[in-house]
């Protein structure tokens, strides 16, 4: 029973943190720690995400289906395929180089946490302060992004494998500094998730998949229908914070965040 709650509660964590620009890989260590996890947890914790990549698929599976039957024939289709894929390769390139120095260093926990911290409190204070400059969009279809754009946007999750520092934060952010208007940046950081997760979590589950037991089985179906079902509901609420209200809530949610976990740091 104490695993199936902890499951849970690891699953809320992840359903509203990987979307938000307040980083998932953070508030899962922190969880962790909180809750006193040990590192059977991990392997875990990396299947769960998979239940937040099933929610943007259901959400955009209309969009998806079209791009794929109509990508022999559609120029549209074929660019916002090549988009993502061309978003996608940056991180995808450089987590593979840097993955195991990543998870070494950065992941330590007599590391992360102090990371996270820092963090968590450089991210608010750089969102509030780029929604300030972030310049008049000149891009407003996420469907239909410039290779270019969609590079540059990809290269700005690179700096999204330091915990704390969140990837949609920072394609988000990102976007916006290159013209790309806010919400149309937030869509296109819903399509690039997919085969961001979806990679990262193949990758993980082939390092870490050994430390998955059978008896977890149990565990991993609850979480991952938690994570599924919490990633769903946020997803879209996100959509409408963002038109509304911008980035902001999360800048300041970020440097709260950062304050309480250096009391707490500086406490124990």
């Amino acid at each position: 029973m104490h695993d199936i709650l902890m499951s849970i509660i690891l699953g809320i964590v992840e359903g509203i943190t990987e979307f938000l620009p307040i980083s998932s890989t953070a508030h899962l260590l922190v969880a962790e720690k909180l809750l006193g996890l040990g590192d059977n947890w991990e392997a875990f914790t990396v299947v769960i995400q998979l239940g937040a990549i099933l929610a943007v698929l259901v959400i955009y599976f209309q969009k998806f289906w079209r791009v794929l039957v109509t990508l022999p024939s559609s120029p549209q289709s074929r660019n916002f395929a090549t988009g993502v894929i061309v978003a996608f390769l940056p991180a995808a390139v450089v987590g593979v180089l840097l993955a195991k120095h990543i998870n070494a260093v950065l992941l330590n926990p007599d590391i992360a946490l102090p990371v996270i911290a820092i963090s968590w409190m450089a991210g608010g204070l750089l969102i509030l302060l780029f929604e300030r400059i972030a310049p008049v969009p000149r891009f407003v279809d996420s469907d239909a992004l410039p290779l270019k754009k969609a590079f540059q946007i990809g290269c700005c999750q690179i700096i999204a494998m330091i915990p704390g520092i969140s990837r949609s934060g920072a394609t988000i952010l990102g976007g916006e500094l290159l013209g790309v208007e806010r919400k149309a940046a937030t869509e296109f950081t819903f399509y690039l998730a997919v085969p961001t997760m979806l990679g990262a979590t193949v990758y993980e589950l082939y390092k870490k998949g050994a430390a998955l037991s059978s008896a977890q089985g149990l565990d991993i179906a609850v979480g991952f229908v938690v994570s599924f079902i919490v990633a769903f509901i946020v997803i879209r609420a996100f959509l409408t914070i963002v038109g509304k209200y911008g980035l902001k809530p999360f800048g300041y949610y970020r440097i709260a965040a950062s304050l309480a976990l250096m009391a707490y740091l500086a406490f124990h």
